[in-house]
Order: structure tokens, then sequence, then C-alpha cells
């Protein structure tokens, strides 16, 4: 399937670091109204890798403000636009009741805030402004506070969060939404980030900073970037959902990820931040020459050969129709069982999994309080392509 792999510029590198975007202003969203002040002295902008396939949350394309403003804002075209500006939202509840006894939001309770917001949000983008947005965390906010000696109380630590430079990957523009719509996608985006960020830390320490390190990181990008698009082709037509959990070989700390792996007509669909989670924590796991399992929960309403590619749906085919299967001579014929497929991570390497395995490993999930998958059909993982190192001894990186 070539045109799953022409339809993926690059997936991702480490997703975090990378040169400054420009300058930005910053804003927290703290109870005050549309008009009402943007705080703070310029930050850095994000820098990062581009998703797969350019992949983003919803939202205006990052750098698209200026020529939407160039018509709505009123400034002279032709003149440099306004910097984006940068937002941290405290979009969940229990971060809002853990940030209040800051002070932070004026005694409003959290939905009179988001209801705020929402006029704040709505007046920059109508102004043409780029708005990036952050997740306000209370636990992160208190821990960056502590490591750069800043008062959470004071409008400075507010500011220098939400337009810390350090943000894993390209940034979540505002593009108009309501609130009530975009913060489970906000909330989702973020979480994927602190993934990247766990998985980025442990990644680079196992690389090394040495002059070799760049090297190292690059061979496991390549192999990453193999297995992502080699788990595609091998997945097929359909959604399907890689699962990944690994660990260092003496009882590291555990890092899990998931992504949805979309294929339509051949092309793969991005999946934004959590395809550049996921291939963030595979490389730690492969750098580390960790330990732990993929899985590859396939698509159901689509069969799969006994090679482990997915089978194409025709006339002909075995998909149950929407009345939940058809009748002919023979009878109706069963709607298929959910098929996962499996590989192990043993020593940094991904081998194909048994059919046995696989199962054992979702009744390993669901003693970790998992639910196990109703009526899956497990299977043994197809080969994926090998690691080819910078050295043999020992783990990948050996």
């Amino acid at each position: 399937m070539t045109a799953v792999r022409k339809s993926v510029r690059e997936v991702p590198g480490v997703g975090a670091g990378g040169s400054a975007r420009g300058r930005r202003r910053v804003l927290v969203l703290a109870g005050r109204r549309p008009g009402g002040g943007v705080g703070g002295a310029p930050a850095g902008g994000p820098g990062g890798a581009v998703p797969p396939g350019g992949g983003r949350p919803p939202g205006a394309p990052a750098g698209g403000g200026g020529a939407r403003a160039a018509v709505r804002g009123g400034w002279v075209r032709g003149a440099p636009p306004p910097q984006p500006v940068a937002v941290a939202l405290a979009a969940d509840a229990g971060d809002f009741a853990g940030l209040a006894r800051y002070g932070l939001f004026g005694g409003l309770g959290h939905q009179a805030y988001l209801r705020q917001a929402e006029e704040q949000l709505t007046a920059l983008h109508r102004q043409g402004l780029e708005v990036h947005l952050r997740v306000l965390e209370a636990g992160d906010f208190e821990d960056y506070c502590e490591a750069l000696g800043l008062d959470p109380r004071m409008p400075a630590a507010r500011v220098a969060y939400a337009g810390d430079p350090e943000l894993a990957g390209e940034p979540f523009v505002y593009a108009g939404e309501r609130l009530a719509e975009l913060i489970p996608v906000l909330l989702d985006d973020h979480r994927a980030r602190v993934r990247m960020s766990v998985a980025c830390t442990v990644l680079l320490d196992a690389v090394g900073d040495d002059p070799a390190g760049e090297l190292r990181m690059a061979a496991v990008m390549r192999y990453v970037t193999s297995v992502y698009l080699a788990l595609a082709e091998g997945a097929g037509e359909g959604c399907h959902l890689l699962t990944l959990r690994c660990h260092g070989p003496e009882d590291g700390e555990e890092l899990t990820s998931a992504v949805d792996v979309c294929v339509e007509g051949g092309r793969l669909d991005p999946a934004g931040r959590d395809a550049e989670a996921f291939c963030v924590t595979l490389a730690a796991g492969v750098a580390l020459g960790g330990e732990g399992a993929l899985l590859l929960h396939g698509d159901p309403s689509l069969g799969v050969r006994a090679d482990g590619l997915r089978a194409r749906a025709d006339g002909q085919g075995a998909r149950a129709d929407d009345q939940g299967g058809r009748a002919d001579d023979r009878g109706a014929r069963p709607r298929p069982r959910p098929p996962v497929l499996g590989w192990a991570l043993t020593g940094g390497r991904l081998r194909p999994m048994t059919a046995h395995e696989v199962f054992d490993e979702l009744a390993d999930d669901a003693a970790r309080g998992l639910p196990f998958p109703p009526g899956v059909d497990p299977r043994p993982g197809f080969p994926l392509p090998g690691f080819r190192g910078l050295g043999e001894g020992g783990g990948p990186l050996g």
C-alpha cells in the first residue's frame, strides 16, 4: 500500500524543543472580560515537529491569523501581522478548584469563568488574532512556579506559564469554536502533550547528550517511522486502535500511549498529537532496550487475512449489513469478530506475538483495570521492519 507511505511526509521526531516560532504575546484567562487587558511581556513561541500528515486539532492553521486579520483586524495591509496570543485556560473543573485558592478567578464559579473565557476568546478571534490555547493545569502550574521561583498568585507567573516555549509540538490554535465542543478536544490534546513530554525526557536520557546522541536519535526515529507506517499498511482500510505500554529493562517507569490509525482509500489520515505521543513513546522504549507490548485492535467491520493484512470489503465480502447479517442460500453470515494483533517489545526489539500471547496480554490489561474487549479474535502480529541501530551489543543502542 504505497499510498499509505506517500500520504505521510514524516512520522514526527521528538516533538519537543526546536527553534522558536517567533515572539508572541501571552494572556491568562482569569475572569477578565474582553478588553480587560493582555498581560505580560512577549514570550518565545513553541517549537516542535509537524504531526503526521500535517494533522492538528480543530482550529485555524498555525500562522493563518495574518491573512484573516488583514481584512478584519483593521491594520494597514502590508504591515507585519500582530503577534499570536498565548492563552492558558482552566478547562477542567478540578484544576479550576485547585487554582481558585490562589485568587486567580476573582470569585467566579467554573461555569461563569468559562462563559467569560469564551467571550474573550471570541473577541480576540474576531479581531483576527491567532490564539494559541494551553490547559492551565493545577499541579503542573504549581510545579512550574516552584521550579522557577515564581509566586502563583502573581500575574507574571500565569503569563510565563501561558507562553512557555517548551510546549511539545505545534500550537493548539483556537478558531472560534464553542468551548463546550472544544474543551474535550483540548483536554485530549493536553494529555497527549503530557505523555509526549514524559516519553521525550526518557528518550533524550536514553540516547545521551554526547556527540553521537544525535545519530542515535536519528536511527531510533527512522525505525519508529518505518514501524508506524508498516502498522498502518498492514492494518489496511478502516479505523484501528494502536495501544502501547513499555518500560525500562530494570523496572523502569511504565509509559503508555494509544492512537487511532485510520486508512481510507489507501491514505493514512493524520492523527495529530496522539500519533506524535505514540511514536515518541515507542522510540523511548526502543532506545531504552525496554520491555512491553503493542496491540493493534482492528476495525471490527472488516475481516483479516491469515497473514495479518486487512482484507478490503467488496460485494462478495463477509461484512454484515446494518440489519446484522444478510441471509443467502447457506444462511445468515455472522458478523466478524474484531481482530487483535500483537507484538512484544523485548530488549528494545519488536517481535510478533502468538495468538495465545495476545490473549494473555489482553487478560493482563484487564487485570490492570482495563476492560477486556468483548468477542475479540486474538491473532499473531505480522512481521515488522527490523531495527538497524548503531550497534548490536546489549540494547538497541549498545
